[in-house]
């Protein structure tokens, strides 16, 4: 699927025309689909409540219209954006339809910020998006290397877009690092850890981005609270999967258990959290302060 479009005669995003044809039973209007697995692809990610999520997003100001996809997993998918001005965004939807949101909720049980929740599919995707937001909130504002989030709504989170031009910046596992790649990111850790409150979870060579010779953390739906049950085993997890990777590339690490005292010393369980406003609230910040 290369676009999700509507302009008028005059080559103008048509937000109206996209609103009508969102109301529509038959989705194959909205959207060119070059064969049978395209289509399927489509009807997967954009249901109809999908739509107009997105259509109230772009309403909003959150992004002008979408491009292809940047990124698929079994849980979402990462769409190119693009805003009126012509800045670049990267919209992840979570996928209503994936099986694999029950195997997951050991990321979020025990969680204190997320207490209540549909226990549905949508529910749980929406649950995601905005698990998603939140964590990545919480690690922005304590200054850790990651993209900026833009707004979240329903079940899709939109975020700042790293890489140029709709190409995603590469990850590490595709390129070569350096001891200063390994140090970036154990600062990294450090920071989501003790100012953020936040275990990531979900740490590997995959699960972070070289861009302009910066280490970028991304990939934030499983990070949980440090007040989490299974936080420090996760956070251990972490470590480990970061420590093999080097390990493999012939970098110098840190013993585990070295680094996991140095990321927890001085820690406080604050009891003042940034509890995440109702799922179908939309947050956006300024774009200038991106």
């Amino acid at each position: 699927m290369k676009h999700l479009r509507e302009r008028d005669e005059a080559g103008e995003f048509a937000l109206q025309k996209f609103h009508r044809r969102a109301e529509q039973i038959d989705k194959r209007d909205r959207v060119i689909l070059k064969n049978e697995e395209e289509r399927q692809v489509f009807e997967e990610v954009f249901d109809r409540r999908t739509l107009m999520i997105l259509y109230d997003l772009a309403n909003r100001g959150a992004f002008s219209y979408l491009n292809g996809v940047i990124s698929s997993g079994k849980e979402a998918r990462v769409y190119w954006g693009v805003k009126t001005d012509g800045t670049d965004v990267a919209v992840k939807i979570y996928l209503v339809a994936s099986s694999d949101y029950k195997k997951r909720m050991q990321y979020v049980v025990g969680d204190p910020r997320f207490n209540r929740f549909r226990r549905d599919s949508r529910g749980v995707a929406e649950l995601w998006a905005r698990k998603e937001f939140t964590n990545l909130k919480q690690c922005f504002d304590a200054g850790a290397p990651v993209p900026k989030p833009l707004a979240f709504l329903g079940n899709v989170v939109v975020m700042e877009f790293i890489g140029k031009e709709g190409l995603p910046a590469p990850r590490i596992v595709e390129r070569e690092v350096t001891k200063g790649d390994y140090q970036q990111i154990v600062k990294a850790l450090k920071t989501i850890y003790q100012k953020g409150m936040i275990v990531h979870a979900d740490l590997s060579e995959y699960n972070v981005m070289k861009f302009e010779g910066k280490d970028i953390l991304f990939d934030f739906g499983s990070a949980v609270s440090i007040e989490h049950p299974q936080a420090e085993e996760f956070l251990k997890r972490d470590i480990a999967n970061l420590n093999r990777f080097f390990q493999k590339r012939n970098v110098s690490t840190i013993e585990d258990n070295v680094l996991l005292a140095r990321l927890q010393r001085g820690v406080r369980n604050s009891k003042e959290k940034q509890v995440p406003r109702d799922e179908d609230e939309i947050q956006l910040t300024n774009a200038t302060d991106v």
